[in-house]
């Protein structure tokens, strides 16, 4: 299944916000560097981390996709804030 599909096939509703499913991934990664879990614990918890890592991929993906296309409303082929770069230091 492509991410395209797993997205399609998850009710929006269903999908937490970005902030929820970052926090939700920190605490996560928080218990795993803890230890003192089960293997099938920390499988468990792996995995759930993988999914909450798609869901702010997709989050980020779709805002960038957003700034993208507002900047291409301006109709100048100017970029807001030219030389700006995303929290990840790669330009926008």
């Amino acid at each position: 299944m492509t991410k395209v599909q797993a997205k399609e096939a998850q009710p929006r509703e269903a999908r937490p916000a970005y902030e929820q499913a970052r926090d939700e991934l920190t605490e996560l990664v928080k218990r795993l560097e803890a230890g003192g879990l089960t293997l099938e614990q920390s499988l468990d918890l792996w995995e759930r981390g993988e999914r909450l890592a798609a869901i702010c991929e997709e989050w980020l993906e779709g805002a960038r996709a957003r700034l993208a296309a507002a900047m291409a409303e301006r109709g100048d082929g100017k970029r807001a804030g030219a030389g700006a770069a995303d929290a990840a230091g790669e330009p926008f």
